[in-house]
């Protein structure tokens, strides 16, 4: 029992060392789609806007707060580091049901150890009553 103990915490231990861990103060790079354009949607309808993070820097990238610009749009980040080189994804929802101008724009700030620590995207559309 104790050899699967030790077996299973070596392979626990030899997992974590794949990534680098997450240093307070460590800034990385991203490169983020600035910019998500759902065409014409229909009023009530749900925009999912997808923006493709990349982390071009040498620490891993790590989210803080992700937030739309009013109540209709709701964001996800990643809840996992994206270590350099490797990609993630931001999804923001946005719901039409009580917009009522033609030409939708609202904004995704986000959050991360990146300088600027602030970064924000944003997402379009046309309103078809």
């Amino acid at each position: 029992m104790k050899k699967l103990v030790y077996l299973s915490l070596s392979m626990f231990l030899f997992a974590c060392n794949q990534e680098q861990k997450v240093e307070v103060g460590q800034k990385t790079t991203m490169e983020i789609t600035p910019e998500f354009d759902a065409g014409t949607v229909v009023k009530g309808e749900i925009i999912n806007a997808h923006f493709k993070v990349e982390n071009t820097g040498d620490y891993p990238l790590v989210f803080g707060e992700v937030r739309g610009s009013c109540s209709c749009t709701v964001a996800e980040k990643p809840e996992e580091p994206i270590q350099p080189g490797e990609t993630g994804e931001i999804i923001a929802e946005v719901n039409t049901e009580n917009l009522n101008s033609r030409e939708i724009s609202k904004s995704v700030t986000i959050m991360a150890n990146t300088e600027p620590s602030l970064t924000v995207v944003k997402i379009k559309a046309i309103l078809k009553k």
